[in-house]
Parts: C-alpha cells; sequence; structure tokens
C-alpha cells in the first residue's frame, strides 16, 4: 500500500519531465534552424569554393617555411644533446681515472649517444622532407584540379 502511495505521483512526475525535455528539446532544434532555414541561402557561388593558385603558392611557401624551422629545430636538439653527452663523458673522465672501466665506458656511450643523434636527426629530417613532398604534391594537386 504504501510503495503505491510513491510510485503513482513518482510516475506522474516522471511522465511530465519526460514531456518538458522533449518539448524543450524539439523547441531547442527549431530554434537552431533545422526547420525553419531558407534553403536558398546554401547554395554558395562557385567561385568562393575554387582555391586560387595565389592562395596554394602561399600555402607552399608557409609549409617549406615551416619545414625550414623544423629541420632546424631538430639539428639544434642534435647538437646540444651531443653537447651534453661530451659534457658528461668529460665529467666522468675528470672524477675517475682516465684508464679506468667508468671512463672507458663514458667515452663509449658519449660516442654512441652521438651517432644515434646523428642518425635519429637525419631520419627525422627525411620524415620532414617527405611530408613537405606529400603536403606540397596534394596542394599542387588540388591547384591542378581546380585549374581546370
Amino acid at each position: 500500500m504504501q510503495l503505491n502511495y510513491f510510485a503513482k505521483p513518482l510516475s506522474v512526475l516522471g511522465r511530465w519531465l519526460t514531456t518538458a525535455l522533449l518539448c524543450v528539446s524539439a523547441i531547442a532544434f527549431a530554434w537552431q534552424g533545422a526547420f525553419l532555414s531558407n534553403t536558398t541561402a546554401m547554395a554558395a557561388p562557385a567561385t568562393n569554393l575554387i582555391a586560387t593558385s595565389d592562395a596554394g603558392s602561399d600555402l607552399q611557401g608557409k609549409v617549406s617555411k615551416d619545414a625550414g624551422r623544423t629541420k632546424g629545430f631538430v639539428r639544434d636538439t642534435t647538437d646540444k644533446l651531443k653537447k651534453t653527452a661530451k659534457t658528461n663523458a668529460a665529467k666522468v673522465d675528470r672524477a675517475t681515472d682516465n684508464d679506468s672501466a667508468i671512463a672507458r665506458k663514458a667515452k663509449n656511450d658519449a660516442a654512441r649517444i652521438e651517432r644515434r643523434a646523428d642518425n635519429d636527426s637525419a631520419q627525422t629530417q627525411k620524415a620532414i622532407n617527405k611530408t613537405k613532398n606529400a603536403v606540397e604534391s596534394a596542394v599542387d594537386g588540388i591547384k591542378d584540379a581546380f585549374g581546370k
């Protein structure tokens, strides 16, 4: 008996809340203009969609400039890494005897780090070139497609 006393008003309240939520959603949907929009204004003139050659050239110039900056960043990072490896090896060398196993290991590690830094830098710059070339060829393809 007690459960029905609370369940019926709760059920009625739930239906009212669901109905109100549905109405608010419908009003919001219509307010955004899905049904009431002016469909003649949707068709944009084709001249706005065509990429001009100037815009394509500007984009290619920006890609080249960004690739140059990125390559410079990679070179700077490589140089800093190599300098740090040399500095750390020199610190270990000063802290130990020149002929100790630890000093030899530090020198070998520094040489290995420098080789890896050079290899990684070369691979990264190749990847940058590939990406730059891919973007430029895509821009050229778009310019050719809209140019005809």
